[in-house]
This record gives C-alpha cells, sequence and structure tokens, in this order.
C-alpha cells in the first residue's frame, strides 16, 4: 500500500475511535477533576474554592478514627466476601455456553439464549419486587407453604444470614446469559476440523467438551477474569442499595455503597472522595499485579 493510502486509511480508522474516544474522556476521565474534593472541607451550598484547603486530613482520618476504621473493616470484609464468591461462580457462564452449544435444536438454543440475557436489561428495584412476589412475607413461595400448613417459610431478603450467597446467585441469575455470549462467540470460533478429527479417532461428546471446547475457551476465560480484578473492590451499587434494609446493611453494605452512604447519606463528601479515590488506586495496583502475574504464569497478558 502507498504511503499517502496508508495514511488515509489510518485517517479513517482514526474517525471510527473517535466518538469512543469523546465518550471515555467525558464520562471517564473528565469527572477525575472531582478527585479535588478530598483534599478540602467541602461543604454543599459553597464554592469548592471557598473551602477550606486541609491538604491528606481525609486521607489520614480514613485510618486514625477508631470508628471510620472499624467500619472500613466491616465494608471491606463485606466486599471481599461478595466478589470471592463471585470469582467461584465464574466460570458458569462458560459452563453453561458450552452445554448448550450442544443442545442440537438452534431453535431451543435462541429461544434459552433470549430468556437467559433478558434478565440483564432489567433494573435491580425491578428484580426487588420480583424477588419480594417471590420470596417475600407473603410472596407466592410463603403463601403456598402456609396454605399447605407448613411452619417452615422461606426469609431470605429481610434476614441478616446468607445475605453474601443470596446476593451473588441473584447477580449470576442477572448476568448469566449476557455473560456467556462471549463464550458463544468463542465456541463459533473454534475449527469444527479439531471436532471432526476427534470424532474420527472415536471420542465421545463429554470427550470433545473437555479436551478440545474448554481449552480453547479457558484463554478467553482468563482475559475476562484479569479484567474483573480491576473491578475487585467496585461491586456495583444499584443492587445493595434495593435490597439493602435495616436488618441486613451490616452485612450488605459494599465499599461503593459505603462511599455513597458516607457522601450522600451523612454529608461527608470530601472523606467519601478520598475513600473512592483510595478504591481506585487499589483496583489499578491489582489489575497491573494480574496482569503481570499472568503473562509470566500462561504467557497471556491483557496489556
Amino acid at each position: 500500500m502507498k504511503p499517502k493510502k496508508r495514511k488515509k486509511s489510518a485517517y479513517k480508522l482514526l474517525l471510527f475511535i473517535l466518538p469512543g474516544i469523546l465518550l471515555v474522556t467525558i464520562f471517564s476521565y473528565l469527572p477525575l477533576w472531582g478527585w479535588s474534593f478530598a483534599f478540602f472541607q467541602y461543604k454543599p451550598g459553597i464554592s469548592l474554592w471557598d473551602s477550606k484547603f486541609v491538604g491528606w486530613k481525609n486521607f489520614t482520618f480514613l485510618f486514625q478514627n477508631a470508628v471510620m476504621r472499624q467500619n472500613l473493616v466491616r465494608v471491606l470484609k463485606n466486599t471481599f466476601g461478595m466478589q470471592m464468591l463471585d470469582y467461584l461462580l465464574t466460570p458458569l457462564p462458560m459452563l453453561f455456553a458450552i452445554l448448550l452449544s450442544e443442545v442440537r435444536s438452534k431453535k431451543y438454543q435462541k429461544v434459552v439464549q433470549t430468556v437467559t440475557t433478558l434478565p440483564n436489561f432489567i433494573s435491580w428495584v425491578i428484580i426487588l419486587s420480583l424477588a419480594n412476589g417471590l420470596f417475600g412475607g407473603s410472596g407466592l413461595i410463603n403463601t403456598v407453604l402456609r396454605n399447605i400448613g407448613s411452619d417452615w417459610t422461606i426469609n431470605v431478603l429481610t434476614t441478616d444470614k446468607h445475605v453474601w450467597l443470596t446476593q451473588a446467585l441473584l447477580r449470576q441469575w442477572k448476568g448469566l446469559g449476557w455473560s456467556a455470549i462471549v463464550y458463544f462467540a468463542a465456541i463459533a470460533g473454534i475449527d469444527q476440523e479439531l471436532y471432526e478429527a476427534a470424532m474420527v479417532d472415536g471420542a465421545g461428546r463429554f470427550q470433545r467438551i473437555w479436551n478440545i471446547t474448554i481449552p480453547m475457551l479457558l484463554p478467553t476465560y482468563f482475559v475476562l477474569l484479569i479484567m474483573s480484578i480491576g473491578h475487585f473492590l467496585s461491586d456495583g451499587l444499584d443492587q445493595y442499595l434495593a435490597f439493602g434494609n435495616a436488618l441486613n446493611k451490616e452485612h450488605i453494605e459494599v465499599l461503593d455503597l459505603y462511599v455513597y452512604n458516607v457522601g450522600l447519606g451523612s454529608g461527608q463528601i470530601s472523606y467519601s472522595v478520598a475513600v473512592g479515590m483510595m478504591k481506585t488506586l487499589v483496583s489499578i495496583v491489582l489489575l497491573v499485579s494480574a496482569n503481570v502475574l499472568s503473562k509470566k504464569v500462561r504467557g497471556t497478558s491483557v496489556f
């Protein structure tokens, strides 16, 4: 290709990615200016520049104050616990994609994939309403149990027991089909000649899955796992804000919800920004460390 044509082609590619660059700049980089609030004693209603400059006080207060330190330990415990459950369940989308791809009926595949993907587009408020309708004190399941004379009832929304497991299972139900889309694409890209050669050698269906499909999907799985480690401390807000109540607050309050409650609920905006900054920096360190470890152990990395 001639230099002029190559240059023209490069400009076209730049125009294609320009909208994405603008969106990332506007919604991801420009808001970083808000980190400046962490270095002031900001109070709502007055200008930031009229607020008192306190330097690193909000960061030291995070560790020096016994009450704040105790709350932070509790919140980090909740965050780590729920995230570890999520990581234990990360193979489920891959297994779901493998099993569904083995179904012979393409029509049935499309129906199941569509049905399992739809919950991803439902808000957590609606899911809370559905969960109350099923598992609430006057929900469908408890009503049926009472009608058949059972004294045993299901109480998963208004209790402090099994909160982590309940929320992890709800997240899996909501995102299972959506997370499996990547694996469906990866399965479609596997060379069919590998399966044909295995069939000639007498390999059964489960042998082909174990020796061909799963090894071919593992690179995709590890790349997604590494990327998710960067969001280890960002366990979400909408779900826990919706399902949180006075009975499970101590166990459902993760770091993002804690920052929200402290910043908007208690009015300690500067302190909450400081906590958010530290969370972001720790997430970057975790992502880089996981990427370096993957590159040394497996020879592959995200960047």
